[in-house]
């Protein structure tokens, strides 16, 4: 792997995981343009050398050009990495698709379902870039600053076409930072959007001190959940357990480093969910995914008790509290049933 074999990759989104990413692939030698919406920001990031904002106390590689020209920042880009939010997929990618470089693959980093749509972030990039474009989705658990500080990882990269997952996972990868590759994209994508939803509940319990019986529980019912929902939508229920369904989710349930976590644990001490969001800078992506959830759920025939609970809590219908009560009172039922 090597600048003149591989190209200049563009990563579009300058928040913590975009800028992990971009840290992480200029430190294998890739030259990276950053491309992002706030000129303030993209001025600090050149100016100082850091993401004081997303990323703070990261040195950004030398290789690493922040942007905020997307034309740019896209020009002959081998790879165009897409970690914008969710909710700004789709925007996002109707400004790329007019300069969008013919030999260029996605690589879609962003985690979660859009609202109106219900889609997954593939088929929004699709929709709005063509399907004929090569696509690929990585996901995994996998905290921003420990990326960008090059602890050990291992991810999952997914796509239809082997031959882009084994590009991804040649040209993404370094002592540090393993890939994993499947063509279950669908699975990947739905671990990677519902692990949020259950991370806010998991937060609950730690905020209740409900203990870790309770942990543990809401962890494996809520891979039963996700796993539930991908099947019914298509996926493999071995993805589930592997990196993108079960790691992401045990992750992001325990970390202290989960946004989502976070959210659970502050609306657990009973705070409402705007002042909560108020206070974050970042996104918790679980928040705009549980409605979508619950709504896929409905249409697939997939029953979601915990992201089903999890929606009152977050529309202020119901204390946490009573959620839980709810969730331990329901009907009895085989472990297995579908």
């Amino acid at each position: 792997m090597n600048e003149t074999t591989v190209g200049h990759i563009a990563v579009l989104g300058c928040g913590g995981w975009g800028t992990a990413l971009a840290v992480h692939l200029s430190g294998i030698g890739h030259t990276v343009r950053l491309w992002g919406r706030n000129r303030t920001l993209v001025e600090s990031m050149v100016t100082n050398g850091t993401n004081e904002v997303y990323l703070p106390n990261v040195t950004l590689p030398t290789s690493l050009q922040p942007t905020g020209d997307l034309e740019a920042a896209l020009d002959k880009a081998r790879y165009i990495v897409v970690a914008v939010p969710s909710h700004g997929t789709r925007e996002t990618m109707r400004l790329i698709a007019p300069h969008f470089p013919s030999e260029s693959t996605i690589v879609s980093a962003v985690k979660g379902l859009e609202e109106t749509t219900l889609l997954r972030m593939s088929e929004v990039i699709q929709e709005e870039v063509g399907a004929s474009r090569a696509i690929a989705v990585l996901s995994g658990p996998s905290f921003a600053v420990e990326v960008a500080r090059g602890s050990p990882t291992a991810v999952v990269v997914a796509s239809d076409a082997s031959e882009v997952v084994r590009a991804v996972q040649r040209d993404f990868r370094s002592r540090t930072f393993r890939l994993y590759g499947t063509g279950d994209v669908i699975g990947v994508e739905i671990g990677g959007a519902l692990k949020n939803v259950i991370a806010i509940a998991a937060g609950v319990v730690e905020a209740l001190d409900l203990g870790h019986n309770a942990l543990a529980a809401i962890i494996t019912r809520g891979l039963a959940e996700i796993s539930r929902l991908a099947c019914a939508s298509g996926a493999r229920r071995d993805t589930l357990s592997g990196l993108s369904g079960l790691g992401d989710l045990v992750l992001t349930c325990t970390g202290a480093l989960s946004r989502n976590r976070r959210v659970g644990i502050e609306l657990g001490k009973g705070r409402s969910l705007d002042d909560v969001l108020a206070e974050m800078q970042t996104v918790a992506e679980g928040v705009r995914t549980t409605h979508a959830a619950l709504q896929l759920g409905k249409t697939r025939g997939a029953e979601l008790p915990i992201t089903a609970q999890m929606s009152e809590v977050l529309a202020g219908r119901k204390t946490p509290r009573v959620a839980g009560d709810e969730l331990m009172l329901r009907r009895q039922r085989s472990e297995n049933d579908e």
